[in-house]
């Protein structure tokens, strides 16, 4: 899986074109964009204004923007320009895109100079939206929010109920008048409310420390957290009721939460450069669709209409989640 995950190269990036002069020239640059195996055309806009719209909508990771009278620029002044405008909410992603996309057409230029022995050149402006001065921290606030609300979230939980089994209390709760969801409810809630004070600990210190910008509601941004922690909840319970040990239960919340975490949510690696089977795999896992809704709340400033289908992929999961858990929830030892 690391080997596939792990590489800063990128692969079928969903870009927008805005062409101020729809002409010959910037339709052969456009079309040896789409011939290329790194970048995909999503869509074509009409004014800067939908730039922003595009980025916040989450697949666009770039807009290229051809200038006005770009062909009449290189025959006049032998110069035209070009504006890639990336979306730097992940800075690493971004730059990247921007050093491909100035590669590509400066490459593309050489070889046309080379035949028509011109020396016409093509400029290519960087600009980076929501994150201009590229700070790391941006992409790991968030990432490191969901890694430790999902370490104490799922891992102590399913720990803390399968050490009822191991240490023979079970039998006790078993016998006991609690329903099954009380003695759940009870053995979670602790956990709930140490992680929502780690998710604000982390909010402030990123937002004091680190100087991570909260731009949209921090309501909004509160309960998604919340959401994502009985998310998170939800699957520690799943583990434990198939663990019959705090050392099973250890082994499974690492290989099957914590790598998934770390390869697969898009945390540390772009998704859209991994194996298409590691694509389809990745949307199983929680923390992938928690850091898209922060990074949306938090840098972009979106509101509940952008994320809402995100929003909705984690209700479902907690769902799905308590309703196996409850089914596999044993009332008798084995």
């Amino acid at each position: 899986l690391f080997g596939f995950a792990i590489t800063n190269e990128i692969n079928n990036v969903d870009i927008a074109i805005l062409d101020h002069s729809k002409d010959v020239e910037t339709q052969k640059i456009i079309d040896k964009i789409k011939s290329s195996p790194y970048f995909k055309i999503e869509n074509q806009i009409d004014t800067e204004k939908d730039i922003e719209s595009e980025f916040k909508k989450g697949k666009v990771k770039a807009v290229l923007i051809f200038e006005t009278n770009f062909s009449k620029n290189l025959e006049t002044k032998k110069v035209a320009t070009i504006q890639a405008v990336t979306d730097a909410t992940e800075p690493n992603v971004a730059n990247t895109v921007a050093n491909y996309i100035g590669a590509l057409i400066q490459n593309d230029q050489l070889q046309k100079n080379r035949l028509t022995s011109s020396q016409i050149k093509v400029e290519v402006q960087s600009r980076m939206f929501y994150n201009p001065e590229l700070k790391s921290v941006f992409n790991f606030v968030p990432g490191v929010m969901t890694v430790i609300l999902m370490l104490v979230s799922a891992m102590m939980t399913s720990i803390s109920i399968t050490r009822e089994k191991e240490l023979g209390t079970m039998e006790i709760l078993l016998v006991s008048p609690l329903k099954p969801f009380q003695v759940i409810i009870g053995k979670v809630f602790p956990y709930i409310f140490l992680s929502i004070v780690n998710a604000i600990v982390i909010l402030v210190l990123g937002f004091f420390v680190f100087k991570m910008p909260i731009n949209g509601s921090l309501f909004l941004l509160m309960f998604e957290s919340i959401l994502f922690i009985l998310s998170a909840l939800s699957l520690g319970i799943l583990i434990s009721t198939i663990s019959d040990s705090q050392q099973t239960a250890m082994m499974l919340s690492l290989m099957g939460l914590m790598l998934p975490v770390i390869i697969l949510s898009g945390f540390i690696f772009p998704i859209s450069s991994m194996p298409m089977p590691m694509q389809v795999i990745s949307n199983i896992i929680p923390a992938k669709w928690f850091i898209i809704i922060v990074k949306a709340i938090m840098l972009k400033g979106v509101g509940i209409h952008y994320i809402w289908k995100e929003t909705l992929v984690l209700v479902g999961m907690t769902i799905f989640f308590i309703a196996l858990s409850i089914k596999k929830y044993k009332i008798r030892l084995e």
